[in-house]
């Protein structure tokens, strides 16, 4: 959904963040999200600056507006044991922090002691785990160390890649970093892939894709310096997805492989894009 505003004289000479927090309704915080998500455009640029001043006339689009948040009455949960959960986290909320995966399960399973074992952008959809105490946290982080933990990601990314297998290993804030994608499907417009990373850097798929010039689509962080295609005005969010969680239960040894199902939204980008 796109909201349009024209600025009248009442609001010339006002700052984004206070004339989108008026007019949405909504707290200077969420504000400040939508502008972050460089999701507005002024006069049909994009704009990300919190006090950017409008005058008269200008017009102000809110891209992919949505007037309610994610549902997080209750969060899918795909498997859980004694000592762990693999959550089905949707787009658009926390892994942790309040309001998010973590406070929702610590909620929802009335066990105060559930803490993310690792993080998926706002953004990102799919498998995320978590431990049911302090003990399971401390042996998965081991896990994760040893690089012991397969994760499958599925992403949407800018333009043809032709590589049908390829291997990133462009370092990550001086550090190294190693990310495996194998093409799905691909056409001019986009391509899918899936992804394995090697190790877990911050934003390492979006970061590994823009390097190679091939961003994840309606991702307004690292894209942006490619411009936004007449095509990914529609796309509502960082098409990205923790598709699966593959690792050995410390406890016991068991093999636990956990898939999450594409959602909606993203299943409906590939069909727009015309892509399987």
């Amino acid at each position: 959904m796109k909201k349009i505003f024209t600025i009248r004289i009442g609001d010339s000479g006002k700052n984004l963040l206070d004339f989108l927090s008026f007019n949405l309704k909504l707290s200077r915080r969420k504000a400040k999200e939508i502008i972050d998500s460089r999701n507005v455009l002024v006069n049909r640029k994009r704009v990300w600056m919190a006090r950017h001043t409008l005058e008269k006339n200008d017009i102000v689009e809110i891209l992919n507006f949505q007037t309610d948040e994610p549902s997080t009455d209750k969060i899918k949960i795909l498997y859980q044991d004694d000592n762990f959960i693999v959550a089905d986290k949707p787009a658009g909320i926390l892994s942790n922090d309040e309001g998010g995966v973590e406070s929702i399960l610590q909620e929802q399973l009335h066990n105060p002691e559930i803490q993310a074992v690792h993080r998926l952008d706002r953004d990102t959809s799919g498998c995320l785990l978590l431990a049911k105490n302090q003990t399971s946290f401390r042996e998965m982080i081991e896990l994760f160390k040893k690089m012991s933990v397969k994760k499958t990601y599925h992403a949407i990314a800018y333009g043809f890649i032709e590589k049908e297998e390829q291997q990133i290993s462009f370092r990550i804030d001086d550090e190294h970093a190693l990310t495996r994608f194998k093409r799905l499907d691909g056409n001019k417009k986009a391509t899918h892939v899936s992804a394995i990373i090697e190790t877990g850097r911050t934003h390492q798929i979006r970061k590994h894709l823009d390097m190679i010039n091939h961003p994840v689509l309606g991702d307004r962080q690292y894209g942006m310096r490619f411009g936004v295609a007449e095509f990914a005005d529609d796309i509502p969010r960082q098409m990205l997805h923790s598709y699966s969680i593959d690792f050995k239960n410390p406890k016991d040894g068991k093999s636990i492989f956990i898939k999450s199902p594409l959602p909606d939204d993203f299943k409906n980008c590939l069909s727009k894009l015309r892509l399987s």
